[in-house]
């Protein structure tokens, strides 16, 4: 029997761990990684097996009320400029500071938002100009929308700061920096929301509100995905500044963006709030479009002949998370495929099932079938919640990915300015940006089991599920 023992301990790596570290884990199963990247890996084990006794906890922590939420955003490329436009039209919000590293940005930022009563001041002095939004008495919240890398930093440096913090997908790209947000949010007691809009889309709303009322019965299985084909934009640095996305898929393996798909499904299961993350699988395909792409740009652009030789991320991700509750979530990653979008959007429970790809979003009560057009417009007249029912066909009208992002928007604001708590704290930051690098460790370690760690410190238990009635706030208005 001790023989047995010995070899099952060897199989699964215990034995490694207590004899001479994690670093014993790391057994690629193509053997290309770098030492920076065993290291990387190293940590990530051990900052997943970290015991959290929470300092405070900002889950239902509601915030002292700001009047007039004065915004500095750092990041105008994409998303930010965008999400300048769209938050100039709410009321309550002064608009005090654009800042990015290329000037031009600034000026089509500042060229969105004329005649609509803002004055920002205008950061774009170098690569750090950043700390100076952060350090502005001006400011309330910074709305960050820079590449990953920078994510954490400026989230980081903003709280301490004295700011509360929005922070574009995902809000970190390591374990350690999750742990960073984690214990800073709580030691200032300043929000750090993570800007998933996907968590406000029209049926991933109406099914939350299904799921908190028990349509589906108990939740047994949840699907979500980011399947887009955006291959194009990695070698087009109009599009992606100093080809940062590039670089994050040629140095990372795994589901390196999966919050879209994962968010939703989070939250309708109560993730944080009643069950938790407990461990997850993690497994790649090979790649079979970056790196041919790749030595087809070099032969051409001398920008991206060091990525002739890399060794790029899978095509496809899957991975597999069980909960507390023993539920389980699939989560799908692919960048680079010709595949028609979809984040999946599935919930299945134990009296329906929900799906929404293929377009448009279904129900089904049985194994017969959908529900017809008619009873779906019965469950809406039924489920929709309070929040698009107030603010949905404004949201629709002023645009950003069909609506989800003003909806996105609004809702921080009006929670800022009614002093309610965040739909999406910083757990939810922590615990679905997490999925990145765990299943980065699972990926090196042929899809081994890793532990997703409780951000929350135990809270988890009796954390409050999100709240959507607006029976508290809803009172900031929009210029139309």
């Amino acid at each position: 029997m001790k023989s047995n023992r010995r070899d099952f301990l060897k199989f699964t790596g215990i034995a490694g761990i207590h004899m001479v570290g994690s670093t014993s884990l790391l057994s690629c199963a193509d053997g290309k990684q770098t030492s920076a990247e065993k290291g990387t890996l190293t940590h990530t084990w051990e900052a997943s097996q970290k015991k959290y006794e929470q300092q405070f906890n900002m889950s239902g922590y509601a915030a002292p009320k700001i009047e007039t939420v004065r915004v500095g955003f750092i990041g105008l490329g994409n998303r930010g400029g965008a999400a300048v436009e769209r938050i100039s039209y709410l009321d309550g919000v002064a608009i005090n500071a654009l800042c990015d590293v290329q000037p031009e940005k600034v000026n089509a930022a500042k060229a969105r938002i004329k005649g609509l009563g803002h004055d920002p001041q205008f950061y774009s002095s170098g690569a750090e100009a950043w700390k100076e939004v952060c350090d502005s008495p001006k400011i309330d919240l910074v709305y960050i929308c820079t590449h990953w890398a920078l994510h954490t930093p400026i989230a980081l440096y903003a709280m301490r700061q004295g700011k509360h913090v929005a922070v574009e997908i995902p809000a970190a790209t390591t374990m350690e920096d999750c742990w960073q947000l984690v214990e800073t949010s709580e030691k200032t007691r300043k929000h750090c929301v993570m800007l998933e809009n996907c968590c406000y889309d029209f049926f991933e709303l109406l099914t939350l509100n299904m799921a908190q009322k028990g349509f589906f019965g108990e939740l047994v299985h949840g699907e979500g995905a980011y399947i887009h084909d955006i291959l194009e934009s990695f070698f087009d640095q109009d599009k992606r500044w100093d080809f940062w996305r590039l670089k994050e898929n040629a140095e990372r393996n795994g589901n390196l963006y999966p919050t879209h798909g994962f968010g939703p499904i989070c939250q309708a299961m109560g993730i944080n709030r009643g069950d938790k993350l407990e461990y997850m699988v993690s497994m790649s395909s090979n790649d079979f479009m970056l790196a041919p792409r790749a030595a087809e740009e070099a032969e051409k652009n001398t920008a991206f002949e060091a990525y002739r030789r890399q060794h790029f991320r899978g095509n496809m991700n899957t991975s597999t998370i069980r909960t507390n509750k023993g539920r389980t979530i699939m989560v799908q990653h692919d960048v680079s495929s010709p595949r028609p979008y979809s984040r999946i959007h599935l919930l299945s429970g134990t009296k329906a099932t929900a799906q929404k790809y293929p377009l448009p979003g279904k129900i089904a009560v049985s194994h017969e079938g959908w529900l017809s057009d008619e009873e779906m417009r019965e469950i809406e007249a039924e489920y929709t919640p309070a929040i698009v029912k107030k603010i949905g066909d404004l949201a629709k009208h002023l645009g950003g990915h069909g609506g989800m992002d003003f909806m996105m928007d609004w809702r921080l604001v009006d929670c800022l300015r009614n002093g309610l708590p965040m739909d999406m704290d910083v757990y939810d930051a922590a615990s679905w940006s997490a999925i990145g690098p765990l299943s980065e460790w699972s990926v090196a370690n042929k899809s081994r089991p890793i532990e997703v760690p409780d951000f929350t410190g135990g809270k988890w238990q009796k954390n409050k599920s999100v709240d959507l009635s607006l029976e508290k706030g809803g009172t900031t208005g929009v210029k139309v």
